[in-house]
């Protein structure tokens, strides 16, 4: 069984995924990162996958993208980094990246390494239906890696249910139709989306990300879905934190203060 489909087998709420841009602040810092994660309580990892124009991403993730890339981070350099890392983290562990790099690595190859280095599934925000349904979910059947996709607050229900019949692993949801970013609260219109999302009785379990910064929103997440997904505000911290230890620790009270 696919360590996503183990995980919410074993847990029905309050899940916590983390992402957060590999090879940021420092190039070796990716397998800390993961490391230290896993040992304060993530439940599930997303690894960012450095881009020049990570168009869904707020100003944050978007620094740090630049500043791993000028590091010399890459997908060759990231799967090298990934390689034995099963020896060491057992929850799962998504790659989360944008087509451009994926595509340039070649979309068989980079399903390949992903799986020979424990990779459990991919998110690609800009990767569209239809591309997914006839070249990258075979090839995620082929590998056994889940590809998760992302709802939105404007994507319609006939969409949503679509999604819901074709994926399997998790749905991504969306809290806002702006970029990534910290919110101190979620305003009426976004928790009647949640609502109307809850009501609709789906298959597959839910995650919702964008503006988990806090208790107030951590908490009003949980409430909604499954489990939240943290990501500016993490990746933040990696950037002012004086190491991977202190950054998670950081979060962890964040989340919880």
């Amino acid at each position: 069984m696919n360590r996503l489909e183990q995980l919410f087998k074993t847990k029905k709420e309050g899940i916590l995924s983390v992402y957060f841009t590999a090879g940021y602040p420092k190039p070796d810092d990716t397998i800390p990162v993961i490391c230290e994660l896993e040992a304060q309580g993530a439940d599930l990892i997303e690894v960012g996958i450095p881009f020049s124009d990570p168009m869904a991403d707020g100003p944050v993730i978007q620094e740090s993208s630049t500043r791993a890339l000028e590091a010399g981070m890459n997908l060759k350099y990231l799967f090298e980094q990934l390689q034995g890392i099963r020896t060491r983290v057992q929850i799962p562990l998504i790659l989360m990246g944008y087509l451009n790099p994926i595509m340039q690595y070649g979309v068989e190859n980079f399903c390949r390494k992903a799986a020979e280095t424990g990779m459990d599934g991919v998110i690609v925000p800009d990767l569209p239906f239809r591309d997914y349904l006839t070249e990258y979910k075979p090839l995620g059947d082929k590998y056994g890696l889940k590809f998760i996709m992302l709802i939105t607050p404007e994507t319609s229900e006939e969409r949503i249910r679509f999604i819901d019949e074709h994926t399997d692993g998790f749905i991504y949801m969306v809290s806002t139709a702006s970029t990534t970013g910290a919110k101190d609260c979620f305003d009426e219109n976004t928790l009647a989306y949640f609502n109307r999302i809850n009501a609709m009785g789906l298959r597959n379990p839910r995650l919702i990300g964008f503006g988990i910064s806090n208790r107030a929103t951590f908490d009003a997440a949980q409430q909604h879905a499954v489990g939240v997904i943290v990501g500016s505000k993490f990746v933040k911290l990696l950037g002012t934190e004086a190491s991977p230890k202190e950054a998670v620790a950081g979060l962890m009270r964040a989340l919880k203060e």
